[in-house]
């Protein structure tokens, strides 16, 4: 299963339902996009780090940004944006999830729940 962002910072707030969602699947999975995300919220490099150690220590592969992905996003965006609120990051991870058949788990169906050959896994908080 591949984690959106959301379902991860929800985790860092102390959610335990996040938790057990995480703890619950056998493949842990994060697009490139999700790791910059979460990289990018960080106010300091010890936060660097604790990211860093967190997605290590759960067993969290981060899958690449392949030219597929960057493709398939980019037609998400022209097919998406102006129906859903579709933007590029979340464009990103559902291409990402999608080239790699896999579900997405995230709390954020409103972006997501558009695209035909993505499946969800919702997570309410």
């Amino acid at each position: 299963m591949i984690f959106d962002t959301d379902v991860l910072i929800w985790i860092e707030r102390g959610n335990s339902k996040a938790a057990k969602l995480v703890e619950a699947a056998e493949k842990r999975m994060i697009s490139v996009q999700t790791y910059m995300e979460l990289l990018q919220c960080a106010k300091s490099k010890a936060q660097h780090k604790i990211v860093r150690d967190f997605l290590a220590q759960s067993g969290f592969e981060i899958l690449p940004f392949t030219e597929n992905i960057g493709h398939r996003s980019s037609i998400y965006i022209e097919e998406y944006t102006l129906s859903s609120g579709l933007r590029a990051g979340d464009a990103i991870i559902a291409a990402t999830a999608i080239e790699n058949i896999l579900p997405l788990a995230t709390a954020n169906q409103k972006h997501f729940r558009a695209i035909k050959d993505l499946e969800l896994t919702i997570f309410k908080p």
